[in-house]
């Protein structure tokens, strides 16, 4: 049955477990995942895995901070450079070297490099502990957006029987996974139990609040969207500063709204050829501007009194349509949103390789990103209610695997399933070990309007002519659950409440 999120939340002894959160805020593993440090053998320390990876550039960790020393003597004719992967943050470095982020650096090889060659030659020296394939994640999802009409002009009747929506964007009445009505014109077998029953919440605890900020890694968020501007994380600094200039000195040039780690650049795109906006998209479920009279609702966007929850949009991927976004940028945009003030990271990626433990995952994969992750969850100080740290939300997968994939199936990490209208699994989602929680994901293949069975939320109208399109898979699962994440934190700080991760 339906877990309430009112339930969880509206309880006069509200504690961790007794809100059901316990369900969401995973344990944070405070220890530093280093598995080959100690092994001789050269080949012992590659990570190597079979998915596509960049053969123009290596991570490598050391065993101690290398001196510049070190660093000339490995760069040869076949390795132009060698740079940190992580920018320092001012205040940060114990917890930095806590989880070793000071010891990671990217290597760039030539054109014309040797590349297995300049593996084992790196690997093969004392100093350095893991030698790392720069592996591509790929996005949750099938990012197809399928175009939006209005289904219909009458006012939704909400689950309490009135007769009006709480809210006047006027697409609420298509938003089966807010407040699903069994409408068979979105699907033949809807079920009113097939939404996150967010209603009550909104009525009666929070619809949000400004301070919680979210970080949509993924795509670059179209900040300009008429119906998500105004719940835009900015820095300040860099608005009102120079152009050109680190104006917050965090290490990052005019990072407005966030950053674009593909081309390292405050430059975030959206509308490059193949992009299809998955990220906006995310991003709308989470945290649209909620009763301001046009388009969509969603999760934590507010009531329309400047409440909402803000989007930091922290670019991992570009103009790729299924692949795109490294593991080196991936950890990058981690940590940025653990140093700028996210309190959950929403990721709508994972990688195609099935692993089957984290052991598993951690010796053929991802160190880099759960070295960050762990100093992510870690990080404290980023919003006044969570004490200790930060959460992060993933999506399970779109195989049909048994389980789900990784980073998202890792303990540390809530990992999100999909349901369509009709309450049932959908055809595509991973399911099983590694799943913690499901959410509305949308299927194509319901309905006499099939589209009206995947999720709407924002577009990008510049390649598709609309500013709201409908998506479905996991990625848009996972928001879902990144939204109910920052309305009970935001709840929490409304009567005072504080929480261990």
């Amino acid at each position: 049955a339906r877990v309430s999120l009112m339930n969880m939340l509206n309880n006069k002894y509200l504690t961790l477990p007794a809100v059901g959160l316990a369900l969401l805020f995973a344990s944070s593993c405070m220890r530093e995942v280093s598995f080959c440090a100690d092994v001789d053998a050269p080949s012992a320390k590659v990570v190597a895995p079979s998915d596509e990876y960049d053969t123009g550039t290596l991570l490598v960790k050391f065993n101690s901070v290398p001196s510049d020393a070190l660093l000339e003597d490995i760069c040869t004719p076949q390795v132009t450079g060698a740079r940190p992967l992580f920018v320092r943050t001012k205040g940060k470095e114990v917890l930095e070297e806590q989880f070793g982020l000071d010891r990671w650096y990217r290597l760039s090889l030539a054109e014309d490099a040797d590349f297995e060659a300049v593996v084992m030659s790196v690997a093969s020296r004392a100093e350095v502990a893991t030698v790392e394939y720069c592996t591509m994640t790929r996005k949750e999802s099938d990012c197809i957006a399928y175009p939006y009409q209005p289904c219909r002009d009458v006012a939704v009747k909400s689950q309490e029987g009135e007769d009006e929506s709480i809210f006047d964007d006027p697409s609420l009445p298509d938003q089966w996974n807010l407040i699903n009505v069994a409408d068979t014109d979105i699907a033949k077998n809807a079920s009113e139990e097939g939404d996150i029953n967010v209603e009550p919440v909104w009525t009666s605890l929070t619809c949000g609040d400004p301070s919680i900020i979210v970080a949509v890694i993924d795509d670059g968020v179209k900040y300009t969207h008429p119906d998500l501007s105004a719940n835009m994380w900015v820095n300040e600094a860099e608005l009102n500063g120079v152009e050109g200039v680190d104006d917050d000195d965090n290490g990052f040039i005019d990072d407005i709204y966030g950053y674009n780690f593909c081309a390292d650049s405050g430059n975030i795109t959206w509308d490059k050829k193949d992009d299809v906006g998955h990220g906006t998209h995310c991003a709308g479920i989470i945290a649209a501007v909620n009763n301001n009279g046009i388009g969509i609702s969603s999760v934590s966007g507010g009531s329309g009194k400047g409440d909402g929850c803000r989007i930091m949009t922290c670019q991992i991927m570009s103009a790729g349509a299924a692949n795109s976004g490294m593991v080196d940028v991936v950890a990058q945009a981690i940590k940025y949103a653990a140093d700028n003030g996210a309190s959950v990271i929403s990721c709508s990626f994972g990688y195609a390789s099935g692993y089957a433990s984290d052991k598993d995952f951690e010796k053929a994969l991802g160190t880099p990103e759960i070295d960050a992750l762990h100093y992510f969850e870690a990080s404290a100080g980023n919003n006044p209610v969570l004490t200790d740290g930060n959460i992060a939300i993933f999506a399970s997968g779109n195989d049909s695997d048994s389980k789900a994939h990784y980073p998202g199936a890792y303990s540390d990490m809530i990992s999100v399933s999909a349901f369509a209208p009709d309450f049932l699994p959908t055809y595509y989602t991973n399911y099983g070990p590694g799943c913690n929680i499901c959410a509305p994901g949308g299927e194509y293949s319901l309905g006499s309007k099939r589209e009206r069975s995947t999720v709407l939320s924002l577009g990008v109208s510049e390649l598709n002519g609309s500013d709201y399109v409908y998506m479905q898979g996991t990625s848009m699962a996972c928001p879902h659950v990144s939204g109910a994440i920052t309305l009970a934190l935001s709840y929490a700080k409304q009567i005072g409440k504080t929480f261990t991760v």
